[in-house]
């Protein structure tokens, strides 16, 4: 699985009333969680929202940005107090942090669930028939890396297979969807096969060509009324036989 470049930040805002100035500074972390020693850590100040100097811990020294911002960074550079601080919040506010991250957050993982189910395929194949299409849905998977794929009769399908990006759902979950276009055969076993962190090995389904249950209830209500209305309507027939029966035809002068 790929690693992922993650950041934090703190900010502190310092506003003032109508018509005033802003200004405020920004902690940032940026690490890859292969490597969290290796994390990027920068502190800067802003001036009605325009970063004018900054502290990289990439080059350990600060840098203006501005021609205020330059004669600031010479000061903090010759201040070895200033310099030793921000040295100090390297290790101690970012690679510390995202140390706790990376075990607290990014080292949980969530097992997917996967809806199959069978859509309506716009396109004609070239016998004239259209293909079925087979849908994967996958849903409520951490972490976001997922790998998502068909076989056929146990053959990896590497064909008229199109997938969505890892999509988020805001907290904290992704879902993604996988889609198979395919002529049907008889007697053949499609299935889909999710890959994830959270399992420990591929995680299987079946297509099952037999009629969902929602469809059967469909069928089978359709079914009930049509019968009913076939009772009703006998017995409104048998009725009027009967009542036509029973009528005495009065001859008219």
């Amino acid at each position: 699985m790929t690693s992922s470049l993650l950041s934090c930040c703190l900010l502190f805002l310092t506003v003032c009333p109508t018509d005033g100035f802003l200004f405020y500074m920004l902690y940032r972390c940026e690490f890859n969680v292969t490597d969290v020693n290796k994390a990027e850590f920068t502190y800067s100040h802003y001036y009605e929202r325009k970063e004018y100097v900054r502290f990289s811990s990439s080059l350990g020294k600060f840098v203006g940005f501005t021609a205020y911002g330059v004669k600031t960074a010479e000061r903090w550079n010759n201040d070895t107090t200033a310099l030793s601080k921000r040295k100090a919040d390297t290790e101690g506010f970012c690679r510390h942090n995202a140390g706790l991250w990376k075990e607290g957050v990014l080292s949980k993982s969530v097992q997917p669930s996967v809806v199959l189910y069978s859509s309506t395929s716009s396109s004609t194949s070239s016998s004239g028939r259209h293909p079925s299409m087979l849908v994967c849905s996958v849903y409520d998977f951490f972490p976001k890396q997922i790998q998502v794929s068909w076989l056929r009769d146990g053959q990896k399908i590497t064909s008229d297979v199109t997938s969505t990006e890892e999509l988020a759902d805001g907290d904290w979950y992704y879902q993604v969807h996988s889609e198979l276009e395919y002529t049907p055969r008889s007697g053949e076993k499609i299935s889909c096969v999710v890959e994830h962190a959270s399992l420990d090995k591929p995680l299987i389904t079946d297509w099952d060509p037999s009629m969902p249950e929602s469809e059967r209830n469909k069928v089978a209500i359709g079914a009930s009324g049509l019968v009913l209305g076939l009772i009703l309507s006998l017995a409104g027939f048998i009725y009027y036989k009967r009542k036509a029966r029973g009528r005495i035809l009065v001859p008219t002068n």
